[in-house]
């Protein structure tokens, strides 16, 4: 039996971010690929949390290849049950296997080869004219496109420019500032939700979000999907994937429906 089928109906989708899976096979067989005992299994790790009520399977094709490998994403997209949603730098590398791919959804975000994690949003306003070539040709081939950006109003007005289909706004700053430190962060990814509807985008936001801080961000208005990953991993060594997957999607049903901006 499918254990979704128990959970509340949800405005706010779920999308679970596996690289972490990915991470730990990495730590023993990076330098085996593909050996026949190699474990954890994504694809399992996938099946495991679609079971527990994702609604889709979030995975970042980095260029330094720290986690996700290629096999990785085409596997995925040839198993899965739900959408793929393939984050990726802005680079013909990492294009190219995306338009052979063709996955749902194709999150851009910045990518330093130093970083530990997503650091930041995109620099959308300034970017070169490279940036909206990639957006056009995942387009052209049927993928939707969505920006990784700061809930800054210029940021959320160029993606809107650039013609995205969607922004994930960047929750880092919220997830990291203390309480009440964390209000003046709210209200900006409030404000950045409501002018990105406005301009009709589709509004996701992930980075940072556990099941302490959720009741909080499910303030912001016009939510569509969340982007979960490294708490949903690191809750499961203690509880299960499976456990820990479904108890966020069984916070998620409350959030509201917001039928217009208020």
């Amino acid at each position: 039996m499918n254990d979704s089928a128990t959970l509340p109906q949800r405005v706010l989708k779920l999308g679970v971010n596996i690289d972490h899976v990915a991470t730990l096979r990495q730590a023993r067989y990076s330098s085996m690929p593909g050996a026949h005992n190699e474990e954890p299994s994504i694809l399992a790790a996938a099946h495991e949390v679609e079971a527990a009520g994702a609604d889709s399977i979030t995975v970042h094709l980095r260029a330094d290849r720290r986690h996700i490998q290629d096999r990785d994403v085409f596997e995925l997209k040839k198993g899965i049950h739900t959408k793929l949603n393939l984050e990726m730098g802005n680079t013909p590398e990492i294009l190219k296997v995306a338009l052979e791919v063709k996955p749902d959804f194709v999150c851009l975000v910045p990518e330093n080869r130093e970083e530990v994690t997503t650091e930041g949003g995109l620099d959308v306003a300034n970017a070169d004219s490279s940036l909206a070539k990639t957006v056009k040709a995942l387009q052209d081939q049927g993928t939707k496109v969505s920006l990784f950006v700061d809930p800054e109003l210029q940021q959320v007005e160029a993606a809107a420019a650039m013609g995205a289909d969607m922004i994930e706004l960047h929750t880092g700053a919220f997830a990291n500032a203390s309480v009440p430190g964390g209000e003046a962060e709210l209200e900006l990814l409030k404000s950045a939700a409501l002018l990105g509807h406005s301009r009709g985008l589709q509004i996701n936001a992930g980075h940072g979000i556990t099941l302490m801080n959720l009741p909080r961000l499910m303030e912001v208005p016009h939510l569509a999907e969340l982007n979960v990953g490294h708490h949903l991993v690191a809750r499961a060594v203690f509880v299960g994937l499976s456990r820990t997957v479904r108890d966020m999607a069984i916070m998620m049903a409350a959030y509201p429906f917001h039928r217009e901006a208020t």
